[in-house]
Parts: structure tokens; C-alpha cells; sequence
């Protein structure tokens, strides 16, 4: 089963910086009319100067970060014109934002605020861009810091500003201040971001409010029905909130319609059907329906011949109950493990017919290969030693399944049995 971390992906900060930075044009209304700040005068009087400036941005906005960068440093370090610096500071901040220089984006970012001669406009869109910045540099306090200070001083709320909000506050694990903060995102916009669905999903599951989680992600598959990753999501949230059914449904709808194409939906879907059948009186129908998805997938050559398949493969065979395949698939699956999982499904099968001599071969091998669950490894080896008398190695299988905290328990009551220590 996936996990709830799966979730997750897609969660980024916005890319509010790599949006067109500078504009020569004037504004007849200032974006922050309500601001507390007292705006300062300029100081931009040289053309030199604004020629540089333009230059910079003009190449910044093209994606030329070489030019941008030459053209800013030049005016940073030549002008006199503390708006010209904070200007610069500012462009020099988005080109290494770009790079994925986080944290140099953020010391520049702050040297244009201490600066102290940014217009109203520029200095609530530096002071916003910081926040974005450090949110991507993983301050997700200081970010929270910093947005909640751009929006008391400059007045203003915005559907965008939220959803960073949101996320900072998810990744801070206040889960329901970050639903709260993506829920006011989305009632500020006509058209809310997919990836404030994501924040607000990861924050349900990471909270437990799963009945919240599947709404919201069979909301959007409802209004996207042919799209990849809403399909993924949904069926995600539906594992999460242990919705099997619902998350085969979602599947094989999905199926049907040629929308399930890769070895992971095959393969996840296959295990839905396969841990159904597990939890079901009658297991055979559903171990079937595994075993069709596989084989499926096998035929068509996107589901590949790798231990893992085979393994699952072998077990669904064992709950339909068609013993001889199930031991044709982990005999497959012998030469191609790294572990020892196929040889201690053989070893079970062989168990099971009281072949305990062929039994202990192949758990001994898995052993020596290594196992999940090593407990449950010596455990059958304990019953080949029965099945074959020997007391001392039945003893010594047990004492082994004793230090496994998962059968620590069992393997002690039958040492105490054979009045034998567990030590």
C-alpha cells in the first residue's frame, strides 16, 4: 500500500519569482493602498542607471540569467542610487532563486529590504518574494514570519498568499490551521491551484480526517475523470482511508477506459484484489481477479518478470487455491531474489504437504538470504525440525523466533512446552 507521503508530492513553493519582475511603465494605483508603511522617495535620477536596470530585468524575464546577472552587478556595484542597489538586489535575488540558491536569494532578498528606499509597491513584492524563498530553503517558520508581516503591514490578502500559508503550516505539523489556510485560499479564487488540493489532503490524512480526504479527492476526480494524476490521488486517499473496494473500483473504471497503463497500477492493483481476498470467507473470486491483472499485465509486456511480481503472483495462486502455479511462480522467482521470500513461500508450500525435509532445505536458504520477517522464518523452520524429530534443532529454531519481538511471544510458549528457556 502506498503511503500517506504520497501525498505529498507536488507540494511546492509557488513560483511566484519566476514571474516578470520589473516594469518601465508607470502604475497610476498603488497595489497596497492600505499600506501602514510610509513609502520613501526615490533617488533614481541617472539614465545610465535606468538602462541598466532595464537591461537586467529585460534579460531576466527572457530567462537569460548570465546577461541579468552581468547588467545587475554592474549597476549594484557602480551606482549611487540606493533604489538602483535595492532594485538590483532584487533581480540578483530571482536569477539565483532560479538556480536553486535558496539561501543566496534570501540574503539578497533581505539586504533590498534593509535597504530602506523601496516604494510601497516593490518592497511588499520583495517582502513576499522572501517568504516564497524561504519556504523552498525549508523556513517554513520564518516564511510563516515573514508572510504574516507582508500581510499585516501591507493590507492585503490573496488567494496565492494562503496557500503558502498552508503549506508552511503543513509542514510545521499544525495540521488544522493549514486546512483552514488552504480553505481560505481557495474561497479567494475562481480557479484554485491543483496543488492546494494536495496540501490540503496531505493535511487531512496527516490529521486522520480520511472521510474529509477521500471527499475532496473523488470531488476532483468527478471534475477531472481523465486525468492521470487525479486518478492517482483518489485511489490514493482511498488506500489511505483503508477503502479498498472503492480504490479497485476507481481502478478498474480507469482500466477500462485505457487510463491504466504503467507496471506500478498493475502491480497496485493486483495487491487490492490480492489483500481483499485476505480479508474475505470466500477469497477465491477476488485471488482470481489478482491473478487475471497480473497475468495481464505479463502478456502484455508491461508488467516485468521480477521476483517481487512473481511472488505476489505465486501467493494469489496459493488463496485461488492452485497450489501447483502457486509453486511454479516462486520457483520463477527463486533465481531472480535478492532476499529470501520466494524460497520461504516454498518452504511453507512444502510444509504444508509434510515434505519436511524439503521444507527445511528451502527455509534454511531463506534464512541464509535474508527474510521481513526472520521470526516467522524460524518458526517454520521449528515445525520442519518437529516433523523430522529432532528435538535440539526444533529447540534452537524456537530460541532464534524468541529474540523476534513478533513472535517473541509464541516462540516462548513453545519453549515452555518442551521445557525448554527461551534465552
Amino acid at each position: 500500500m502506498l503511503a500517506t507521503a504520497a501525498l505529498l508530492l507536488g507540494l511546492v513553493a509557488s513560483p511566484v519569482l519566476a514571474r516578470k519582475q520589473h516594469d518601465d511603465k508607470p502604475k497610476q494605483t498603488s497595489e497596497y493602498p492600505n499600506s501602514t508603511r510610509t513609502a520613501p522617495k526615490l533617488d533614481l535620477t541617472k539614465k545610465q542607471d535606468q538602462e541598466h536596470l532595464q537591461k537586467g530585468y529585460d534579460a531576466l524575464n527572457k530567462g537569460d540569467t548570465a546577461t541579468a546577472s552581468t547588467e545587475l552587478q554592474t549597476l549594484l556595484d557602480s551606482s549611487k542610487s540606493k533604489y538602483a542597489k535595492a532594485m538590483a538586489l532584487r533581480g540578483l535575488a530571482v536569477a539565483k532563486y532560479n538556480t536553486q540558491d535558496y539561501k543566496g536569494a534570501i540574503g539578497l532578498l533581505q539586504q533590498a529590504l534593509d535597504n530602506g528606499v523601496l516604494p510601497n509597491d516593490d518592497y511588499f513584492a520583495v517582502l513576499y518574494m522572501l517568504a516564497v524563498a524561504q519556504q523552498a530553503d525549508e523556513q517554513y517558520q520564518a516564511s510563516l514570519d515573514t508572510l504574516t508581516k507582508w500581510r499585516a503591514e501591507g493590507k492585503k490578502e490573496t488567494a496565492e498568499s494562503y496557500a503558502i500559508e498552508g503549506n508552511d503550516l503543513y509542514r510545521l505539523e499544525k495540521f488544522p490551521e493549514a486546512i483552514a489556510a488552504v480553505k481560505k485560499a481557495k474561497s479567494l479564487s475562481d480557479k484554485p491551484e491543483p496543488q492546494w488540493d494536495q496540501i490540503l489532503m496531505a493535511s487531512y490524512a496527516a490529521s486522520g480526517q480520511d472521510d474529509q480526504l477521500v471527499q475532496i479527492a473523488q470531488d476532483n476526480l468527478a471534475a477531472h475523470p481523465d486525468d492521470p494524476k487525479a486518478i492517482e490521488t483518489a485511489i490514493q486517499a482511498l488506500q489511505q482511508a483503508q477503502k479498498y473496494p472503492e480504490a479497485i473500483k476507481v481502478m478498474e473504471d480507469a482500466r477500462a477506459r485505457g487510463l491504466l497503463g504503467s507496471e506500478a497500477d498493475y502491480v497496485l492493483l493486483a495487491s487490492l484484489y490480492y489483500n481483499q481476498a485476505l480479508s474475505t470467507e470466500e477469497p477465491k473470486p477476488l485471488a482470481n481477479k489478482a491473478i487475471a491483472v497480473i497475468k495481464e499485465g505479463m502478456s502484455k509486456q508491461i508488467v516485468q518478470p521480477t521476483a517481487q511480481n512473481y511472488v505476489l503472483l505465486g501467493k494469489a495462486d496459493y488463496v485461488a487455491g492452485n497450489i501447483p502455479a502457486a509453486t511454479q511462480a516462486f520457483q520463477k522467482a527463486l533465481p531472480l531474489a535478492t532476499d529470501g521470500e520466494p524460497a520461504l513461500q516454498i518452504a511453507n508450500i512444502e510444509l504444508t504437504n509434510s515434505h519436511y525435509a524439503k521444507a527445511k532445505t528451502m527455509v534454511n536458504q531463506a534464512i541464509s538470504k535474508g527474510v521481513k520477517h526472520m521470526g516467522s522464518a524460524y518458526l517454520v523452520l521449528a515445525e520442519c525440525e518437529r516433523g523430522l524429530n529432532n528435538k535440539t534443532g526444533r529447540i534452537a529454531a524456537l530460541k532464534k523466533a524468541a529474540q523476534d519481538p513478533d513472535t517473541a511471544d509464541h516462540a516462548k510458549e513453545m519453549l515452555k512446552e518442551l521445557g525448554a528457556s527461551g534465552k
